[in-house]
C-alpha cells in the first residue's frame, strides 16, 4: 500500500507540475513516508521541490500540544529554515500573509474518520482560502483508519464550528482527499484541487478494515490517537468530552475507555444491555477501574468501561461506537436522573453553546438522552435517516 506521499515521492512525474513553484506542506506527526521519515524532510530530500513555508494543525507540525485550545506558535523550522505557520494559535484560517507564501500548498493529514477531529475542518478553511487567492491545493492521500461505516446525525444548519466543518455524519466514511472533493462540490469553490491517491488501499480487508496492518507503523495523529483501536472507539468516545465522564485522559488508553469516581460499573453495563442490546454489538465491553493522571477525575479512582475492539470476535459491520456511547449516557440518566452528565465549559473556541450539541451537530442526542420516555427505537429512527442520506451523497466522491 502507498499513501499519496509516497507516491509523490517515488514518482518525479507526478511532481513534475510543482517545478518552478513555491510549494508549502500542511502537515502533522503522522504525516510520515514508508520509511518513517516525516513529510518535511522527505519532501526537501527530492531536491526538485522548492519548499517555502509549511503549517501545523491542532497539536502541531511536528507534534507538541497535549489538550484541546492548547495553541502553538509560528517559528522558522531549524533544519529547513521555512516559516512554519500554525493554524491552531492566533488564527485557525490562514491570513493572508499566509497564503502569499506559497503557490500550491500540499496537505497531507492522517485522519481519523471522524467530523469533530479538527484536521477535517482545517482542510476545509485551506481550500476556502485557496479559493480565494488563487492558489492550489494538492491533497496526499492517506487511509481512513475506520474504514467506509457511516454512523450518527448529520450536522444541522447553524450549529457548524471548528468540530463542525460541515453537513456530515459523525463517521463519514471518507478519507482526506475524498473529502477534499466533497468540499469543492458542497461549498462550490472554485479552486485548483489535485488528489493524489492510494495505491492499494482496501478499507474492507481484515484484521485492519481501514488500517493496513502489517504494513503501516501507526503514528499518532494527535497526543491521545494512541492506535488503530482508538480510532474505532473514537467517533463515539469524542462526545465524552462533553460529559463531566472521564474519556481517559491521563491513562495509557485515553478514548477506549470511561468513567468517573460514582460510577458503578457493572450496574452501567447492565443498563445498556436493556436499553439497546444490538448496540453494543461487534465489541467486547469489559468493567474496569483507572486513575487519570491529568484532565478529569485526576488522581481518583474512576469506576467504568473499556470498548475492546482489538479481538478476534471484533465485528467491524456490526460495530457501532456512537450508538454504544449514547447508550451508555442514557444508561447513567435512568440509573441516576439527577446525574450532573452535560459538562458546560468554553469547548474550541464555542461559549455559549453546549459542548456535546456542537460535538454532536446539534441537540438531538442530548435531548433523547434527557427524555425519559424516549428509546433506542427512537433514536435509530431519527439517525437511520441521515446514515442513508449520506451515502448517497457520499458515493461520487469514492476514489477506491
Amino acid at each position: 500500500m502507498k499513501t499519496g506521499l509516497d507516491r509523490l515521492l517515488s514518482d518525479p512525474a507526478l511532481r513534475r507540475p510543482l517545478a518552478g513553484k513555491r510549494v508549502a506542506l500542511l502537515a502533522h506527526p503522522a504525516s510520515v513516508d514508508a520509511h518513517l521519515v516525516h513529510a518535511l524532510d522527505a519532501i526537501a530530500a527530492c531536491g526538485d521541490v522548492r519548499l517555502s513555508a509549511a503549517f501545523g494543525p491542532q497539536h502541531g507540525l511536528r507534534g507538541d500540544k497535549q489538550d484541546n485550545m492548547v495553541e502553538s506558535s509560528d517559528f522558522v523550522d531549524p533544519v529547513h529554515h521555512v516559516p512554519v505557520f500554525s493554524l491552531y494559535g492566533d488564527v485557525r484560517r490562514p491570513t493572508d500573509a499566509m497564503m502569499d507564501s506559497f503557490d500550491v500548498l500540499l496537505v497531507d493529514l492522517q485522519d481519523l474518520g471522524c467530523r469533530i477531529y479538527t484536521f477535517v475542518t482545517t482542510l476545509r478553511y485551506v481550500l476556502e482560502a485557496a479559493a480565494r487567492h488563487g492558489k492550489a491545493v494538492w491533497v496526499l492521500d492517506r487511509p481512513n483508519p475506520v474504514g467506509r461505516p457511516v454512523e450518527g446525525t448529520m450536522l444541522r444548519p447553524g450549529w457548524e464550528s471548528f468540530v463542525g466543518a460541515g453537513p456530515l455524519p459523525m463517521r463519514h466514511g471518507l478519507t482526506m482527499a475524498e473529502l477534499a472533493q466533497w468540499f469543492v462540490y458542497e461549498f462550490r469553490l472554485d479552486v485548483e484541487l489535485e488528489t493524489v491517491a492510494m495505491e492499494g488501499w482496501d478499507p474492507g480487508a481484515a484484521p485492519g478494515f481501514g488500517w493496513p496492518v502489517g504494513e503501516r507503523s501507526w503514528v499518532n495523529p494527535s497526543p491521545n490517537a494512541s492506535n488503530p483501536w482508538m480510532a474505532r472507539a473514537y467517533p463515539g468516545t469524542v462526545m465524552l468530552e462533553g460529559t463531566t465522564l472521564s474519556e481517559g485522559r491521563g491513562t495509557t488508553r485515553p478514548l477506549e475507555l470511561f468513567g468517573a469516581p460514582d460510577v458503578d460499573a457493572r450496574a452501567l453495563l447492565s443498563e445498556m444491555e436493556r436499553i439497546a442490546p444490538g448496540w453494543l454489538a461487534g465489541c467486547t465491553l469489559r468493567p474496569c477501574w483507572f486513575e487519570p493522571t491529568f484532565h478529569k477525575h485526576v488522581g481518583r479512582l474512576c469506576a467504568g468501561l473499556q470498548v475492546h475492539v482489538d479481538q478476534p470476535s471484533y465485528d467491524h459491520e456490526a460495530f457501532r461506537p456512537w450508538r454504544l456511547v449514547a447508550a451508555a449516557f442514557k444508561a447513567i440518566r435512568r440509573l441516576a436522573p439527577g446525574y450532573e452528565l452535560w459538562r458546560d465549559f468554553a469547548y474550541e473556541y464555542e461559549h455559549d453553546r453546549l459542548a456535546i450539541d456542537l460535538i454532536n451537530g446539534g441537540p438531538l442526542l442530548r435531548e433523547w438522552v434527557d427524555d425519559p420516555t424516549a428509546d433506542a427505537g427512537d433514536l435509530d429512527a431519527a439517525v437511520e435517516t441521515d446514515e442513508e442520506l449520506w451515502c448517497e451523497v457520499r458515493a461520487p466522491f469514492s476514489l477506491y
